[in-house]
């Protein structure tokens, strides 16, 4: 079981960029509005713990329930899609009962390890070693709580106007990224 460098840093650029953290900022400071405080802490356990059990489990746990992995990958492209359009539009078409604390949900499942992270790393299982993905989660898992802690002095930087355009144009590429997601799996299931 030795770690090769290159399927490490191959895998951590591919979750960076599904994961997409940087790009989530603008959802962390509503979140923090909505609920005060977020748990940075748990909600990167939460999520390392949801991606290291999928990358073992989720595609066992797909056959046993009936669902393909393209099935899933649509499903989460449908849920970015939606996310996307909130971003872009200014509008809120997902209510639920305000959160007392951001944690498990929306942030840990499905912002951080949702659809498309689940799906990426079952494209990875199929091409790298476990050992090596495994590092690539934690490698992630690592900026993303530093992202978490750090969104204040983010919010800060950036300003009213900043964190509006920032947020439009990455709903812009998080629609990209579920129109790939659901045209790449659509033909699997045609």
């Amino acid at each position: 079981m030795t770690l090769n460098f290159k399927e490490i840093a191959t895998a951590s650029m591919i979750l960076f960029a599904v994961i997409d953290i940087v790009g989530s900022v603008p959802i962390i400071i509503d979140l923090r509005k909505k609920v005060g405080h977020i748990q940075s802490e748990k909600a990167s356990i939460v999520a390392a713990v949801i991606m290291i059990v999928f990358l073992f489990l989720g595609e066992e746990i797909l056959n046993l329930i009936g669902i393909s992995v393209e099935s899933f990958a649509i499903a989460g492209s449908f849920i970015l899609f939606f996310l996307a359009l909130e971003m872009i539009l200014g509008i809120t078409l997902y209510k639920d009962d305000a959160p007392e604390t951001a944690s498990i949900v929306p942030l840990a499942f499905p912002l951080i390890a949702g659809a498309g992270t689940m799906t990426s790393l079952l494209s990875l299982r199929a091409e790298f070693e476990v050992q090596n993905i495994i590092v690539a989660i934690l490698v992630n898992i690592i900026f993303v709580y530093i992202v978490l802690k750090s969104s204040k002095r983010i919010e800060r930087a950036l300003g009213k106007q900043g964190i509006s355009v920032i947020r439009k144009v990455f709903g812009v590429i998080l629609l990209a990224i579920a129109v790939k997601l659901f045209t790449t799996n659509i033909k699997g299931l045609l």
